[in-house]
């Protein structure tokens, strides 16, 4: 079905654009003063590397109800989604792991330590700005060294402050829906002086989670509910922005989250009863200035504190309730410098200092540590038609353990090249070459973890390459993005867990893995008349992640477990002055949650659908918007993790008010 499906949108995208004859040059959308959509479709067709950027508006305009939905839109990302408003998120991309895919938060990258990945859903897209996604290296040489140091970043940029008077601004919104949600949140800001804004925000939600699904045992059913799903988090941000008379800008931001939910567990027959919880607890605090065109020179300094806490109570746990406490610290420093002589050459260097620890209230503790110091070296050549980047980056690891025996140090050099050509010297038609060197070191769980862990790991060592072209055409009624990327990727020393004996298992290098694959997406805007227009969006990704550790083995060539061979997204909204629509759907075929593809592993594919409306109205001079949601449309019922059932239809209903 999902076949069909996808080849129906597929094929209806590039008939759409041939049919439209009229076009808009530089048409710009502004949508609370942050979106411009030109600009992104222009950094989207000259990349040199596969960049896909969503602004609020085009969010809005897609139907889009939070982060974990937007990334099911982009191309080649592979979520991890363990089901309901409380499931952990994670993201990968390209067949690679979710460690390998760096979250950048305003310009900073986050980080965990002990597992390696983020959790996406901790961060609220009601105050974002713009999500950007980019593949292999990023364009901007003007970014910290840690922030190059992935096969993928994901960049989430918050709500900037910015007022032409000192009147403070608030907006207030809640959102309730199915199984028990609601969310009120609230943000402040102002102007305070000519010099100086300040943004505050909260969000608080709650769920339920309780939605049923139907749990099957061969021909026999049963009508379910998920038990042990109920959800408390919340999160504030604190936000200030000074600009100095010159080109100097300080920015900094306070981050608090807490979230304290039950572990619904794995759904199996007759076994799916569950006691776990687990109470999280986040803060940091970040710090940049900026200060530009001192000569030929420019200069950024970021700073940042992060504490962590993870507390896991387990309730079914043999001999009694098992309790496991977790705390990670991480200090870090970053300083870059930019030479822009002239428009043709510009230049940068950059250099990171992060010391990062773990302790835990498990008797087996070794109270790991890592010191980290990277520098990179980047090059940029620009002429009217053509782009070409160069970076070199130094990683420099220093392992260590206060209780124990830590892991070995390491070092390594990963250099990169990408170039972007226009074909046509009026036409915006761009091809595109990139090959980026990169590895992962090992995270703390993989290496001192009891019974898991190996110090005698070494890093997974990752090769990009991509070939791709992209097109955009703007006009007065007509706009079109396209692009078309190919891609190979091997990993070596892959960490793959293998089992010592019955009850101990142990992470070794032995995993090879090739990934062959291909992404292509379509923008489609058209202007019916003055009041009412058109927005279609669609990307389809094509994945083969094989393993190739073992030619002998009778495993090999099988897809990497959780890989999706086909994916793709597609949304269509009308935009008119009485009530807009997006109808969108996203949807994979069938994966295996094993790499060996035994019997009865596999996980079917699915295709969600969903439905969206807003109304925004006047109130005096103060804008209230209306929007209503319908999640999977057609109730089907889905896993993207096995054994952890996606909720059915449900909905949701939003209300936001500026004052």
């Amino acid at each position: 079905m999902f076949k069909e499906v996808l080849a129906i949108i597929i094929s209806f995208v590039p008939l759409l654009s041939v049919a439209q004859k009229d076009t808009i040059s530089n048409r710009v959308h502004l949508l609370e003063g942050v979106d411009v959509v030109a600009s992104h479709r222009d950094r989207m067709a000259r990349s040199t590397m596969p960049l896909q950027v969503l602004g609020r508006g085009d969010m809005l305009k897609m139907g889009i109800t939070d982060i974990a939905d937007a990334l099911h839109r982009l191309p080649g990302i592979t979520l991890r989604d363990y089901g309901g408003a409380g499931g952990m998120k994670t993201v990968a991309v390209r067949g690679f792991g979710s460690q390998h895919t760096g979250v950048s938060y305003d310009g900073i990258l986050l980080s965990d330590g002990q597992s390696g990945e983020i959790d996406v859903s901790r961060y609220s897209l009601d105050q974002v700005s713009s999500l950007s996604l980019v593949i292999g290296d990023q364009e901007d040489l003007f970014i910290p060294a840690r922030n190059v140091s992935t096969a993928a970043v994901l960049s989430i940029q918050t709500l900037p402050e910015h007022w032409d008077d000192r009147l403070p601004h608030l907006t207030s919104q809640l959102r309730f829906g199915s199984f028990g949600y609601v969310s009120p949140y609230v943000r402040y800001e102002q102007q305070v002086t000519g010099a100086i804004a300040l943004s505050a925000n909260g969000e608080y939600v709650y769920a339920e989670n309780d939605y049923p699904f139907t749990l099957r045992n061969g021909n026999l059913s049963h009508r379910e509910h998920r038990t042990n799903s109920r959800m408390n988090s919340g999160h504030g941000e604190l936000n200030f922005q000074w600009k100095g008379a010159g080109y100097d800008k300080v920015t900094g931001k306070v981050y608090y989250y807490e979230n304290n939910r039950r572990l619904p567990g794995q759904v199996r027959y007759y076994t799916s009863d569950s006691r776990e919880q687990l109470h999280d607890r986040n803060f940091f605090t970040q710090l940049q200035y900026v200060t530009l065109h001192h000569g030929d020179f420019s200069f950024k300094w970021n700073g940042k504190f992060n504490g962590s806490a993870t507390f896991y109570k387990n309730g079914l746990y043999t001999g009694g309730v098992m309790d496991a406490d977790y705390w990670q610290r991480e200090y870090y420093s970053s300083l870059c410098v930019l030479y822009a002589p002239n428009y043709n050459w510009t230049a940068d260097y950059s250099v990171d200092y992060a010391y990062h620890n773990l302790n835990s209230s498990l008797e087996t503790d070794v109270r790991p540590y890592r010191h980290a110091l990277l520098q990179s070296l980047s090059a940029k050549y620009m002429l009217p038609r053509l782009m070409v980047l160069a970076r070199v980056l130094h990683s420099f690891y220093m392992n260590g353990a206060k209780e124990g025996e830590g892991a070995g140090n390491m070092q390594r050099l990963s250099p990169s090249l990408s170039l972007s050509y226009q074909l046509l010297r009026r036409q915006n038609l761009f091809v595109r070459a990139s090959y980026k060197n990169i590895f992962r070191v090992p995270t703390f769980n993989e290496y001192y973890f009891f019974h898991y862990g190996s110090t005698d790991l070494k890093p997974e060592v990752t090769d990009q390459y991509n070939v791709g072209m992209t097109y955009r055409k703007d006009g007065t009624r007509f706009g079109l993005l396209a692009t078309l990327d190919g891609y190979l990727n091997h990993v070596r020393d892959k960490i793959v867990a293998v089992p010592y004996n019955m009850f101990v298992w142990k992470t070794v290098n032995v995993g090879k893995v090739r990934v062959l694959g291909m992404d292509a997406t379509t923008r489609i805007s058209y202007r019916l008349n003055r009041h009412q227009s058109l927005l279609l969006t669609g990307n389809y990704s094509y994945q083969r992640a094989a393993n190739r550790t073992l030619a002998t083995s009778a495993f090999f060539n099988h897809q990497i477990a959780y890989i999706p061979l086909h994916s793709g997204s597609f949304s269509m909204g009308y935009e008119n002055p009485w009530v807009n629509v997006t109808l969108h759907g996203a949807g994979i075929s069938k994966r295996w949650s094993t790499n060996e593809h035994y019997e009865e592993t596999d996980v079917a594919g699915y295709m969600d659908w969903g439905v969206s409306a807003y109304r925004q109205f006047l109130w005096g001079k103060h804008p209230i918007t209306v929007r209503g949601d319908v999640k999977n449309l057609f109730n089907q019922q889905y896993s993207i993790v096995a054994g952890y059932p996606m909720p059915g239809i449900s909905y949701q209903i939003t209300v936001n008010f500026k004052l």
